[in-house]
């Protein structure tokens, strides 16, 4: 990549108070970009403000749903570049509340698409952030998961990605000709992720004695876990290319991207106990596993990194362990005082 590429481009991130785009500021802020990013909740305990990123961005008040905001942040900030991060993504919120779900996923998808289609003058990529529960669920013989597969949702959360990436594909068709990707990552994972009720964070926080890991399944379930800073290169390298081809047949593609070294829930939760010298509490947690079940997940997920690896050159430069090192020793910092 040309690392000059970024500087004073006009990036407008939605979900820029989440982890990933938290990372994805930082990175492109140490890049020289103008970043304007989209908070509908102002909340100063995050990764964005822990790391003080927000002192050097624009930060917008708002819903993701307002076609008139949108539309006006695209066309007055003169917007060349669109992370498209935001979304309702949990799996059990997505059971109780779908209409929540829903209305974030696919109709924020489509708000922030047609507001790029009114004022398209000075946008040259927009990256869609997917996932692979899009895909639904398939068989281990069925894994990774292919781009081409069909998409076979069927829970409230998997079924929103699954509209939002066609709604997607339908402003990137031959009569708007945006400049659209849709990104389906596995499990991203790293520091900032302050959703403790996902099974890194909640296990390193409970492995530092400061709350207690409460098993959510059997820890059978087998997924594929990649880092955060591999994933904000990714997409930096996918934009970058967008903006710099021609090649219009690349809009509305489809690319994935994982480790393919899948690993099951007991394995995450063993390997984070046992990094922080916790194998008494961890045997209590293996017991209380036995026989538990979860509803509305996919029983195995992963996917390889070939399309991309191929269009793009990358491949990613953590596995679990050493990403999983990095995470461990950012969380004792954000956590030394919380005890």
């Amino acid at each position: 990549m040309n690392n000059n590429y970024w500087k004073g481009k006009n990036v407008f991130i939605t979900g820029i108070n989440g982890f990933i785009g938290g990372n994805l500021a930082k990175l492109l802020n140490k890049k020289g970009a103008n970043i304007f990013g989209l908070i509908r909740n102002p909340n100063n305990k995050t990764f964005l403000h822990f790391e003080g990123i927000d002192k050097d961005i624009v930060l917008i008040n708002g819903d993701l749903c307002d076609k008139e905001l949108i539309s006006r942040i695209i066309s007055e900030e003169q917007i060349d570049t669109v992370f498209h991060l935001a979304a309702q993504v949990e799996v059990g919120v997505g059971i109780e509340n779908p209409y929540l779900t829903f209305e974030t996923n696919v109709r924020g998808t489509y708000t922030i698409l047609e507001a790029i289609r009114l004022y398209p003058k000075n946008i040259k990529s927009v990256v869609v952030a997917s996932s692979d529960k899009a895909y639904g669920s398939y068989g281990i013989e069925m894994m990774p998961y292919q781009e081409d597969y069909p998409l076979i949702p069927k829970y409230p959360y998997d079924t929103s990605k699954a509209c939002a990436d066609l709604v997607a594909k339908s402003y990137a068709n031959d009569i708007y000709k945006l400049p659209i990707v849709v990104t389906r990552f596995s499990n991203i994972f790293g520091p900032g992720q302050l959703n403790f009720s996902a099974i890194i964070p909640d296990g390193i926080r409970s492995a530092l004695g400061i709350s207690k890991f409460i098993p959510r399944g059997d820890g059978k379930a087998i997924r594929d876990f990649i880092y955060v800073e591999d994933v904000c290169d990714l997409y930096l390298r996918i934009s970058e290319n967008i903006a710099k081809s021609e090649d219009e047949s690349l809009y509305g593609e489809i690319f994935n991207a994982g480790t393919n070294s899948p690993i099951s829930m007991k394995e995450v939760i063993s390997k984070v106990f046992t990094s922080l010298n916790q194998e008494e509490e961890l045997q209590v947690i293996i017991n209380a596993m036995k026989g538990k079940t979860t509803q509305g997940e996919i029983d195995i997920q992963y996917m390889d990194y070939k399309k991309v690896n191929k269009f793009f050159d990358w491949s990613p430069s953590h596995d679990f362990d050493s990403g999983l090192s990095k995470t461990i020793e950012w969380f004792k910092k954000y956590l030394k005082d919380k005890k």
